[in-house]
């Protein structure tokens, strides 16, 4: 199976987070319980991303970091 990499953005539109590749190339918007990894100094984390009962995001095993922005692969 093929990995490919990317940034987290927030998809206002949508109200999820999504992966963008590429300035074209999105995943397509996540979901509850999808899984996929955070590079975290070097280091590739296996994550869960899902929605609190204040509906914000977070990561399992990270709630309070910030999610815009990271890398990530899937």
């Amino acid at each position: 199976m093929e990995t490919r990499e990317g940034n987290l953005y927030y998809d206002k539109s949508s109200g999820r987070y999504d992966i963008r590749f590429d300035v074209e190339s999105y995943y397509g918007g996540l979901h509850c319980g999808d899984c996929f990894e955070v590079k975290v100094k070097d280091t590739w984390i296996p994550v869960r991303i899902e929605m609190d009962t204040s509906d914000q995001w977070y990561l399992v095993g990270f709630p309070r970091t910030k999610l815009d922005g990271l890398r990530v692969r899937i």
